[in-house]
């Protein structure tokens, strides 16, 4: 069959990445389009693909349906308006989770999609990665049992809150979304995957703890490259992201900062640039700490912890069955069976590592794979996070901050 013709909007980091990916297999899908309104992102992307720039979506859609899908992976805010005009002309739809910043704006675009009747997913890639579907696969054999319940951390890890959360495009709950949504909508997703059950009442606690200009050491200055104390400071830009530089590391976060990969463009882009700033000197408002806790359908418990404060890492997870107890971590699944007393090592299949620079451990590309084949051959059952199941995961999300805000327990409608 011919490959899929895909229109990329936004040709940020991660819309780069998913037009590389059908870049690198032209015989399932080829970039006929890339619409950004930086022409230092989208150039260099349609000179890469041989496609022609459009400005913004708006210039795309006013030409109709010239793709047969289209990847949306413009910033939070910008993701619904594009979704149900393109919904409308007829494009399957890929879009960057989160769906967008409020509840209201999600039921519109999942409203929009199935009026519409076209193929829609969402990017949930741990849903796709090899290793969530190692440990989906042992709790369904029951070796464990019954699940009762469970632990998760993410990991966010100090430089990422850092260049994301507080200097970067997600600082702002206003400008992008809050914390729970932006970064952990991931989590809250994948547990109700491999629970296999949805969430239906959450309470959750967090705040900005450090981030904060009343925690700025004496001397600090507004910029990290005039800074007294920048050599003592864990969350220095100059040596997050020279080092970086120095290394050859020029993936993602250093092509967040500049597509320019020499000292001199760098320096410039800390100099005037956001992710120069101090982190005590920032306009950031989004949570570094935050706990949920939840109860899924049928019973079963579980928390969530999402932290800026460790080293990062794959997110590491404990499920509690009646039988036995399932610990992972990104790499590696173990599980011990109460009845014989016996720890056994499970083997997990590793596609680069867990991180958006390494694809999410193969679920960046299992993802594309599997929505590319999807609008091919109209195999919607490739879709692991359609309209349903996104809706589902994202309403727990929104009423776990609701219930931060509140203090109160909240059911998911």
């Amino acid at each position: 069959m011919s490959p899929v013709s895909l229109a990329i909007v936004g040709a940020g980091d991660r819309g780069t990445g998913y037009a590389r990916w059908a870049l690198a297999h032209p015989e399932q899908a080829r970039i006929v389009a890339v619409a950004d309104p930086s022409a230092e992102r989208a150039l260099p992307l349609a000179a890469e693909s041989g496609a022609p720039r459009f400005t913004g979506w708006k210039q795309l859609a006013e030409l109709g349906r010239i793709a047969d899908a289209v990847v949306i992976a413009t910033q939070d805010a910008e993701h619904a308006e594009p979704a149900k005009a393109f919904a409308e002309l007829g494009y399957h739809i890929l879009v960057e989770k989160p769906l967008a910043p409020t509840e209201a704006e999600c039921r519109e675009i999942v409203a929009a999609v199935e009026r519409a009747g076209v193929i829609f997913a969402v990017c949930h890639v741990l849903r796709y990665a090899p290793y969530t579907d190692t440990v989906r696969s042992v709790l369904e054999s029951g070796q464990i049992g019954e699940i009762v319940s469970i632990q998760h951390l993410e990991p966010v890890g100090f430089w990422h809150q850092a260049h994301s959360y507080v200097r970067g495009n997600w600082r702002r709950s206003d400008q992008s979304a809050f914390m729970l949504l932006a970064k952990s909508s991931h989590d809250l997703d994948w547990l109700q995957y491999v629970v296999g059950r949805r969430i239906r009442r959450v309470s959750s606690f967090g705040g900005l703890k450090h981030f904060r200009p009343e925690n700025r050491p004496e001397g600090a200055a507004a910029r990290c490259l005039d800074c007294a104390v920048e050599p003592d400071c864990p969350y220095s830009a100059t040596r997050l992201y020279f080092g970086r530089l120095r290394e050859g590391r020029h993936g993602w976060p250093l092509s967040v900062v500049t597509p320019t990969f020499t000292e001199e463009a760098l320096t410039s882009a800390l100099r005037h640039g956001p992710y120069g700033r101090c982190v005590y000197d920032c306009d950031n408002d989004v949570v570094d700490h935050q706990v949920v806790a939840m109860e899924f359908d049928g019973g079963a418990s579980g928390t969530f912890t999402m932290t800026a404060f460790t080293a990062g890492g794959h997110r590491r997870t404990r499920i509690f069955g009646t039988h036995g107890e399932l610990s992972c971590d990104g790499q590696s699944v173990r599980v011990h069976d109460f009845r014989t007393g016996l720890s056994t090592a499970v083997a997990v299949t590793m596609d680069g590592d867990a991180t958006a620079g390494g694809g999410h451990a193969g679920g960046d590309g299992r993802l594309m794979a599997a929505f590319v084949a999807a609008v091919s051959n109209g195999e919607r059952d490739r879709i692991r996070s359609g309209p349903a199941e996104s809706l589902a995961s994202h309403l727990a999300v929104f009423a776990a901050e609701r219930a931060r805000l509140t203090d109160r327990v909240i059911t998911v409608e």
